[in-house]
């Protein structure tokens, strides 16, 4: 009867390890979800400005060929990620112009940036300048009230 009973008893099974092989393929899948989907800012702030706000406030549709100027309220100007003088907007704008397509140079708009205390004056000058390099589409930024 000994026999029999050696025979039915259990052998103790022990529990496989979780497969962790698919882990990374998971992880850099999301990562990459991530990347596409967030918005990166593009341009470095070296001044401080403080967005004026607005009734009539849209947002732009075509940004493939849009030039960021940012004016603070003490009259510093930014292109892009440059500080530049009122005389250094024309040579800029020319200079990026000669690097675009011909469809985004028709299509090339100045987003002007100003902080919601800077004179009429300063942004009437820097329309100046850019009226002297044909960036005639300005689009004048700010929030909704």
């Amino acid at each position: 009867m000994r026999k029999m009973e050696a025979k039915f008893r259990r052998n103790s099974h022990s529990i496989p390890g979780l497969n962790l092989a698919s882990m990374p393929d998971l992880i850099f899948t999301v990562l990459f979800f991530f990347m596409i989907v967030t918005h990166m800012r593009d341009d470095e702030l070296k001044i401080r400005y403080q967005v004026p706000a607005g009734t009539e406030v849209q947002k732009m549709q075509q940004k493939s060929s849009v030039i960021n100027l940012y004016i603070s309220a003490d009259g510093q100007i930014q292109i892009d990620n440059q500080l530049t003088t009122l005389e250094g907007i024309t040579p800029y704008i020319n200079n990026l112009r000669s690097g675009l397509s011909e469809e985004n140079q028709d299509r090339l708009t100045v987003s002007m940036k100003a902080d919601k205390r800077t004179p009429m004056g300063t942004i009437a000058d820097v329309k100046h300048e850019l009226q002297k390099s044909f960036a005639l589409k300005i689009n004048y930024s700010g929030t909704e009230q």
